[in-house]
């Protein structure tokens, strides 16, 4: 079971540095204020690891560390290593440059309301400065007024208006979610182990074998009709123009037709 660490031991611990996007989310804190549910706090280390971020703070949550946030962390174990438990929001946002607090509730005096893809961009705009906090509340009362002003935005995520109410973990996915897509600028890296297949582009050349191969086909087998041909040539021109043909699919293509005219030769 993970040993949680008390804030003496560092809560101002910045893993990385740099300009990559990894660098970039090694500056962004998710603090989780007041957690009720240990099963909650596994939850939210999950979801960050999935997105390539690290540092869990957690504010008086009641039970940590425990069996069931080990068991629904599945395999985020490290990060529940890792956290640090504060007594109080200013102890967790000590050292940091910006803030935001997650509420779906409207405050009449509260920091300025961004949506959630919105937001990204500006935290990390802001984590370029030193570190940033994404504040959560706790799962049944949420954050009091005096934590959201803590923070210099709220944030919300634009649930179904007639049922906002997201599960922490599922909040803290969503936005770890948008924070990574803003830090890899849209496009995250996709790592996969599946080799893929590749073949060169088919040359003009090749290419306009092809049709002359397709044509002959086709006013053999009275598909055209070289006296009515109309725009059906450059119809298919139109089409495959489309694809961007490869050599292979040029041989496959032409090893049909092939196929095509042995058939026809043999009737």
């Amino acid at each position: 079971m993970p040993t949680a660490r008390r804030v003496s031991e560092s809560v101002n611990s910045n893993p990385g540095s740099g300009q990559n996007p990894r660098d970039a989310l090694s500056r962004v804190r998710i603090v989780l204020a007041n957690p009720s549910h240990p099963g909650n706090i596994g939850a939210a280390a999950r979801a960050m690891k999935t997105m390539d971020l690290a540092r869990l703070i957690l504010v008086r949550p009641k039970k940590f560390p425990d069996p069931e946030a080990t068991a629904r962390a599945a395999g985020a174990g490290d990060l529940l290593a890792r956290a640090v438990v504060c007594d109080t929001l200013d102890q967790a946002l000590s050292g940091t440059v910006f803030a935001v607090a997650l509420s779906a509730r409207h405050r009449n005096l509260g920091p300025q309301r961004l949506q959630a893809r919105e937001a990204a961009a500006t935290i990390l705009e802001n984590a370029e400065a030193g570190d940033v906090a994404l504040v959560f509340g706790n799962e049944t009362t949420g954050l009091s007024n005096e934590e959201v002003q803590r923070c210099q935005r709220t944030v919300f995520i634009p649930a179904n208006p007639e049922y906002s109410s997201l599960n922490l973990g599922a909040a803290v996915q969503v936005m770890s979610y948008e924070l990574r897509l803003a830090a890899c600028g849209g496009r995250p890296i996709e790592v996969t182990r599946t080799v893929p297949f590749r073949s060169p582009p088919a040359g003009s050349d090749d290419i306009e074998r092809f049709y002359a191969h397709l044509e002959r086909v086709t006013i053999r087998t009275g598909f055209l009709d070289p006296k009515q041909p109309k725009r059906l040539m450059a119809k298919i021109r139109r089409l495959f123009g489309r694809t961007g043909l490869e050599r292979d699919e040029i041989n496959i293509l032409r090893g049909m037709l092939d196929a095509v005219e042995r058939a026809g030769e043999r009737r």
